[in-house]
């Protein structure tokens, strides 16, 4: 395996996580009550579209060479902090 397929492994296995996480989050906005789930579903609407977003550039980064990639990784990076960051206030906000 190499160094980007690799790369490419852990920032998808995270992705996924961060997926279970967001649909935890719809499965509570649910249950709650009208006024709570108009924030939750605000809130995984944008976390939604950060994940898109993160998809979009890891999409791009498998799809690069070699070679290329290394210049891809910054992007796919701070899509990932700021989805990560998102998703872990979220939780902590609806707790």
């Amino acid at each position: 395996m190499s160094k980007k397929e690799a790369y490419q492994d852990k920032i998808d296995a995270q992705l996924r996580e961060w997926s279970a996480k967001i649909d935890e989050l719809n499965a509570k906005a649910n249950k709650a009550t009208a006024e709570v789930k108009i924030e939750y579903y605000e809130q995984i609407e944008e976390l939604r579209s950060k994940q898109a977003n993160a998809q979009t550039k890891l999409q791009a980064l498998r799809n690069s060479g070699e070679q290329a990639w290394e210049e891809l990784k910054p992007g796919l990076e701070q899509a990932w902090d700021d989805l990560k960051t998102s998703v872990e206030k979220a939780i902590s906000k609806f707790k």
